[in-house]
């Protein structure tokens, strides 16, 4: 059961700003159902995709400018929506829309739809991060820290945030949205909402506040605070990195030119490992014993033979690859204990920006979105970022032709790379954890395989590449 489940508070709304009957929950999900059933499967960001709506519950409602059409008509409305879905725990979504009696041209990507029920009614509802002048009211907010009904606005001390930076919305959308404002921030918002601190903002604050280049500093955020246990992290603004090339994008442009890339590898490898070093100095640890090596191999185990019986190309090399979860079990016995830290949770070439001034730079730092946030914040041991960073050098070879003669060769060299460049700062060797890492990496593919058979199936021959070897007995 996912941490959303627990979201079930009494509805709020902002009184302070709105205490307007029209507008109460009821009526406003009245207005809102018939144009959200429609809306959300189509977003890239909504995790739902392939189940019915089965209904809606709102959790908060804060009218951030009135939507009956003062103030130049337009509205600003931020929701926090419980979507409930047959045969799953309910997912919160956080929603900011835009109200207008009639919508520009320029913002008809925008469209929701039309309000015909409710108080809504004769209503253009639309995603309001598009529209440049509610994208900036949410800046002029998170400039001013305090409270709007549960929302919390917080700012790091000493950082100045100007007003009047033009915003953008920013083109990369996937399990969140953001966006650019000027060349100087970029705001992040979390379209699936959990209690707790995101690590997003809990990791890259501690980062920055020890000093490290390797981070884009938050300068502001906002929470959602009395909903339920603990707040819950909705956004993060932090320093934009302008000029700046992602590490996918830089390999995929070496492959294809047939350059050599061990150089920034290494230095990807050198940075990794300043991160996780600053990472166990600034936050708690832990260490892994027999039941929790057990339980982790397990997980892997479990998770093999869904994927398995999910897709029948991985059947044939299941036993073989069981072999490394075996390995790892076997070494629970012999009384090893295994150091765990904090860590990134879903590292790979898309996550490191290579800037002029600071070199590497990490981002995204909340972990894999579909796991449960409390599981995100667990330590772990830091071989599992290394494993998706090895994974991510495979994928790049083999982006243009899995079936390249030359592609294993070019993933090897920048694996080692990668890894000799994390030992050279770190003094621990990722490679001298040999039954470890492959465990890691074997269930990285294990992913990968279930992730394109269901959404990309013209790349499955990528991870499949990799689950033969894998499934190979490992060298004693």
């Amino acid at each position: 059961m996912s941490d959303t489940s627990r979201l079930r508070p009494p509805v709020t709304t902002d009184t302070a700003v709105r205490a307007r009957d029209p507008l109460a929950p009821t009526e406003l999900l009245r207005s809102l159902t018939p144009l959200l059933r429609e809306w959300l499967p189509r977003q890239r960001w909504f995790a739902g995709k392939g189940r019915p709506i089965s209904g809606f519950a709102l959790v908060s409602a804060v009218e951030l400018l009135p939507l009956d059409g003062r103030l130049g008509g337009t509205g600003l409305l931020h929701l926090l929506l419980d979507v409930q879905q047959p045969g799953v725990p309910p997912d919160c979504y956080q929603l900011v829309l835009g109200t207008r009696r009639l919508l520009p041209p320029a913002l008809a990507p925008a469209l929701v739809g039309h309000a015909g029920v409710g108080p809504l009614t004769g209503l253009t509802v639309y995603e309001a991060l598009y529209d440049a002048r509610l994208a900036t009211l949410l800046l002029e907010r998170l400039r001013t820290p305090g409270r709007t009904g549960p929302l919390r606005f917080s700012a790091e001390s000493g950082v100045s945030i100007p007003s009047g930076l033009p915003p953008r919305l920013s083109g990369i959308e996937q399990s969140n949205s953001s966006v650019v404002y000027g060349d100087t921030f970029i705001l992040k918002l979390f379209r699936r909402v959990s209690p707790g601190t995101n690590p997003d903002l809990e990791l890259s604050l501690a980062l920055a506040r020890g000093g490290s280049a390797r981070v884009a500093a938050p300068v502001a955020w906002v929470e959602a605070l009395g909903l339920h246990e603990e707040p819950a992290t909705l956004g993060v603004l932090q320093r934009y990195l302008p000029g700046c090339a992602d590490g996918w994008q830089l390999a995929l442009a070496a492959v294809a030119a047939g350059e050599d890339f061990t150089g920034p590898a290494h230095a990807l490898g050198a940075a990794t490992a300043e991160v996780h070093t600053a990472l166990a100095g600034a936050l708690p640890g832990a260490v892994l014993r027999r039941p929790q090596i057990r339980l982790l191999a397990g997980a892997m185990t479990d998770r093999l033979d869904a994927t398995a019986a999910a897709v029948p190309a991985l059947a044939r090399y299941a036993e073989g690859l069981r072999g490394a979860f075996r390995d790892l079990d076997r070494l629970s016995s012999s009384g090893v204990e295994l150091p765990a830290q904090r860590i990134h949770g879903d590292l790979h070439l898309g996550q490191a920006l290579y800037t002029a001034e600071q070199g590497w730079v990490l981002i995204d730092f909340e972990g894999e979105p579909a796991r449960p946030l409390a599981e995100r914040r667990r330590p772990q041991p830091f071989v599992q970022d290394i494993a998706g960073m090895l994974r991510s050098f495979d994928y790049a070879a083999r982006h243009r032709d899995p079936a390249a003669p030359d592609a294993a060769d070019w993933a090897e060299r920048h694996r080692a790379a990668y890894c000799a460049g994390y030992a050279e700062r770190s003094g621990h060797d990722p490679r001298d954890a040999q039954v470890l890492l492959r465990a890691y990496e074997t269930d990285k593919a294990v992913y990968e395989v279930l992730y394109e058979a269901r959404h990309r199936p013209e790349w499955l021959p990528i991870p499949m590449a990799a689950i033969q070897r894998l499934s190979q007995p490992a060298a004693r």
